[in-house]
């Protein structure tokens, strides 16, 4: 009688595991996130606002794309071989200066079904966007548009790879974006819980209220920085929280390179070395649209991690 008791339970474990692993082949995983593919940006004068990023920090412009009278509707500055800065002419005059921002994937396809499972709306297939690469659009639940890419080798991108590249250039890596959050729970969760984010530090500028929340891709070193609100600024006041970040070595040795380019009697802003709150040295720049560059090293002053801040989140 005991045997058979026990024979009852291991079948029953045997089929509980059964259907576990058979419930989980089913539903989709999350394929990799593997890094910030680029941050795109709306100029109100194009052409201007083209020059700052080519002629001040150097950058080159591997291919643009062509309206149907022959103008151009956008280009792409080249940070490394997976990064770029996208430029395009505005919609509309004084409208916030971020586009939208992309994380690079290694199978687009899935995460589009690994998202649709986990209740992200989504598109019905996955596009081939005009550079050649793979892509499709999200919204998070700040209202930020995340266009998720996939680089083929038939794109323009991996065609250019290892091109279109200098010294010259101010950086050759991008090591975050940051993005206005004010609803922190529902863009954490959604970040966290369902890409695979993971914090790696926050900090206060006030040491009384939360202003920064640092989130890692889950498989690669960029990160996300939420810049914390209470009530988003005004679409034109945006471009100092909507902004990209730029690894350089030594940033006084980068404010020197860029106070001898000639380009610098145009920007006409004095730029100074400052110590963030993350005890890393950082200096600002901001484009003829107001949407800011920050230059920063990648290591604290003396190599130990900044401390985490406890302070609350705006409210």
């Amino acid at each position: 009688m005991r045997s058979n008791k026990i024979q009852q339970i291991l079948i029953g474990t045997w089929l509980a595991f059964v259907l576990t692993a058979s419930l989980s082949a089913q539903t989709p995983q999350r394929p990799h996130i593997t890094g910030v593919a680029h941050i795109s940006l709306l100029a109100h004068d194009f052409e201007k606002t083209r020059a700052f990023y080519t002629q001040f920090l150097g950058f080159q412009e591997p291919y643009t794309l062509k309206n149907a009278d022959g103008s151009t509707s956008m280009t792409f500055f080249k940070i490394n071989d997976r990064q770029y800065i996208e430029l395009a002419q505005e919609h509309a005059p004084g409208t916030d200066r971020l586009s939208h921002i992309s994380l690079e994937t290694d199978d687009i396809e899935a995460l589009r079904a690994y998202l649709a499972s986990k209740g992200v709306k989504v598109p019905n297939e996955v596009h081939r966007v005009r550079i050649g690469n793979l892509a499709f659009n999200i919204v998070d639940p700040a209202g930020h548009t995340v266009e998720t890419t996939q680089y083929t080798p038939d794109g323009w991108t991996m065609k250019a790879k290892g091109q279109y590249m200098s010294d010259k250039q101010i950086s050759h890596r991008m090591m975050h974006v940051g993005i206005i959050v004010t609803d922190l729970d529902a863009e954490y969760k959604f970040y966290t819980d369902i890409l695979g984010f993971k914090e790696t530090w926050r900090g206060g500028s006030s040491g009384t209220v939360l202003s920064w929340i640092n989130l890692k891709v889950p498989d690669g070193d960029d990160y996300l920085e939420f810049m914390l609100y209470k009530d988003a600024p005004d679409p034109t006041k945006r471009g100092g929280a909507h902004h990209l970040c730029l690894q350089v070595p030594d940033v006084a040795a980068s404010i020197v390179t860029l106070q001898a380019n000639p380009y610098d009697k145009t920007y006409g802003r004095p730029i100074e070395t400052h110590l963030g709150i993350n005890r890393k040295r950082q200096a600002n720049l901001f484009d003829p649209d107001g949407t800011r560059t920050e230059i920063m090293e990648p290591n604290t002053i003396d190599g130990k991690p900044a401390p985490s801040s406890s302070a609350p989140p705006p409210h």
